[in-house]
């Protein structure tokens, strides 16, 4: 069963940073795009950004210029590097697993929250 768990939600004041990770096993980790999506109360889950396999990288936005996506291919994991953080940015973020080259295969964490707020 493929796995995803996130870490490095939190609260932090506005302005303020975190990193969040998502560690992947029990699938080609090089053959998945990996996404970061969130979810606000009442609100649609919205892509914050995306990393191909060959490194190719896509950002929503509300985030452009504050957040930056990055993988490691020897480790299995995808980071979500957030700074300048709004209280806007508040949600629950999900890391997600998307397969290419003609795969099947989507896959979600459990999410891990984070809170913006003074």
């Amino acid at each position: 069963q493929v796995q995803l768990v996130e870490s490095g939600g939190g609260l932090v004041q506005p302005g303020g940073s975190l990193r969040l990770s998502c560690a992947a096993s029990r699938l080609i980790f090089s053959i998945y795009t990996m996404n970061w999506y969130r979810q606000a109360p009442g609100k649609e889950r919205e892509l914050v950004a995306t990393i191909t396999s060959g490194g190719t990288i896509d950002y929503g936005d509300s985030v452009k210029g504050r957040f930056t996506i990055s993988r490691d291919h020897d480790k299995n994991t995808v980071s979500l590097q957030m700074n300048s953080l709004k209280p806007e940015d508040t949600a629950v973020y999900y890391c997600n697993a998307r397969a290419t080259m003609g795969v099947v295969g989507d896959y979600w964490g459990q999410g891990t929250q984070v809170t913006v707020s003074s």
